[in-house]
């Protein structure tokens, strides 16, 4: 079966999260969006913890909500942690995705952690000042079977990889059992594409999740598996596939949707402060130096692989999943209105449109443009343009996100003479 995977969300418990983000509200935002299989998030909170154990039935280590009606939406225990130390001589930040199987192995991991001196109730996604590897450790000796997987891997200030937090390799951040990691998480500024140019990762999963903190940026992006049914079992064969390439079970990564990775707030080099971006090779050419400020600029994820990558942007391996870039459909139909995000009307309209194709997902890959033109022909048009690409973006810097243009100024101008010319003509 196909399941639409976002294993990477926050509960109301995590700062700067929507209160929304309760069990109720993720599984509505699931369906809104197409999602099968969605994350609980934020795991080891023990006010969020309770209400799992109170709100949550078990189905061969995944979970449905007891009060729903259709229990269609299934959850997996999930959490992030994020982990502030040093090591090697230099502060690194490091955010895990963690994945449990049972709700006793995550009272034992968080028991575990607690010992250890973390907090746990200051927020939804703990900070620890524990080395990484010291707790992957920590979390298989009380969980064999969880997933852990790290976050965002290239972001430059919280993750594996990052520019100015990070490492420069799987090894050096996990040593001894960075065979233990099986897949990692693209985030929002990179693709697979951009992760297939480092060697280390060709036996490593590269999946997509959201992080997401409000409703409406569930399934951003998200991970599209086959599984032989819902269970943490073939998830966790379908996550480590790329490493278990001999041991065929039906259960994989079939592709990944992915923000077209301009559009996330750290895909080139940038200084925010002086509105200041720079593609790869002039940010190198500047040696990284604010032309303005003069102070260091915020390393982007393009010159971040760049650094670290053994092969040539047009790399293309052989047998891995493949990756759509998408545009959110609330995105779409705000620039077709000419409105904000957010607002009633683009939220009506989004919603209208949903109801009749039963999902975003359904409408962004699958639906007919003819279809789609006969409840709104500019929502259409720009489905189609996102489909095949034909989109301008601004590239996000230093914490600032892209700006998609799918109607380019020309395009709108020309469109307005050919109206005016029409009215002249009646």
């Amino acid at each position: 079966m196909k399941v639409y995977a976002d294993l990477h969300v926050h509960s109301k418990y995590s700062r700067a999260t929507s209160p929304q983000m309760d069990l109720e509200g993720l599984e509505r935002g699931a369906k809104l969006k197409g999602i099968d299989l969605i994350g609980t998030g934020d795991f080891t909170h023990p006010l969020w913890f309770q209400e799992l154990k109170n709100k949550l039935e078990e189905q061969d280590g995944c979970f449905v909500l007891k009060d729903s009606l259709e229990r269609k939406i299934k959850f997996v225990l999930s959490a992030e942690i994020s982990c502030i130390y040093t090591k090697g001589g230099k502060g690194r930040r490091i955010h895990l995705v963690v994945l449990a199987p049972s709700i006793a192995d995550v009272e034992k991991i968080s028991k575990r952690i607690t010992a250890q001196g973390g907090n746990l109730m200051s927020d939804g996604r703990p900070i620890l000042g524990m080395d990484a590897e010291v707790l992957e450790k920590l979390i298989l000796e009380e969980s064999p079977n969880a997933l852990i997987i790290p976050a965002h891997i290239w972001t430059p200030w919280f993750s594996l990889f990052g520019a100015n937090s990070g490492f420069n390799s799987l090894k050096d951040c996990f040593g001894e059992i960075s065979d233990k990691i099986y897949a990692v998480e693209t985030g929002l500024s990179s693709d697979p594409a951009m992760n297939w140019r480092i060697p280390e990762l060709d036996n490593v999963s590269i999946v997509s999740f959201s992080d997401s903190h409000s409703l409406p940026k569930l399934g951003r992006e998200c991970t599209v598996l086959e599984l032989k049914d819902l269970s943490f079992e073939f998830l966790s064969e379908a996550l480590k596939s790329t490493r278990n390439k001999k041991q065929e079970t039906g259960n994989k990564i079939l592709y990944t949707v992915e923000f077209y990775p301009e559009e996330g707030k750290y895909h080139w080099t940038g200084h925010r402060n002086c509105n200041i971006s720079v593609e790869e090779k002039e940010a190198e050419r500047i040696n990284y130096t604010c032309p303005k400020c003069k102070k260091r600029l915020t390393v982007g994820v393009m010159n971040r692989v760049r650094e670290l990558a053994g092969r040539g942007e047009d790399f293309k391996p052989e047998n891995r999943p493949t990756f759509k870039s998408l545009v959110p459909l609330e995105e779409i139909v705000a620039e077709a209105m000419g409105q904000k995000v957010g607002t009633g009307k683009v939220r009506n309209e989004y919603l209208k449109i949903i109801s009749a194709f039963g999902s975003e997902f359904k409408v962004l890959e699958d639906a007919e443009i003819a279809e789609i033109e006969k409840l709104n022909a500019k929502v259409a048009d720009g489905v189609e343009k996102v489909r095949k690409g034909n989109i301008v973006i601004q590239p996000g810097y230093d914490g600032v996100y892209g700006v998609v243009k799918i109607w380019g100024e020309d395009e709108e101008k020309a469109a307005a003479g050919a109206q005016k010319d029409q009215m002249k003509l009646l």
